[in-house]
């Protein structure tokens, strides 16, 4: 038995670590399909069974970043009731860097546990 204590998954350093993979979480909603904005942000929550949510001033400033970026692109919906909503759709571009992104995340999480002997 050992004396250390196992912190919580939301901790300050989860989340500092999930932040910096925003841009990849919103592509990966995309790449399943067109959502608009609240769509993602209630999937990404659901997701995690709401262990993790994103900030919506993070999420539309990401929205922003990827258009700019040529990684996603926005047009508005046609609703009939209700207020109008901006849909996203992920791009060839933003499939791409998806993909490398995620690849790099499998990498780099191999090299973490080998380096942090997570199996004990």
């Amino acid at each position: 038995m050992t004396d250390h204590t196992v912190p919580a998954a939301d901790d300050a350093f989860a989340a500092d670590l999930l932040r910096g993979h925003t841009d990849t979480i919103v592509l990966g909603v995309l790449r399943r399909g067109e959502r608009y904005g609240f769509e993602i942000y209630k999937t990404i929550r659901d997701a995690t069974g709401g262990r993790y949510e994103i900030k919506e001033a993070t999420l539309y400033a990401t929205y922003r970043r990827l258009e700019r970026d040529g990684l996603a692109e926005s047009y508005w919906g046609d609703e009939t009731q209700g207020g109008r909503r901006k849909y996203y759709r992920i791009t060839d571009a933003g499939r791409s860097v998806y993909h490398r992104n995620v690849t790099a995340w499998v990498a780099t999480r191999t090299i973490i546990d080998s380096l942090l002997e997570t199996s004990d």
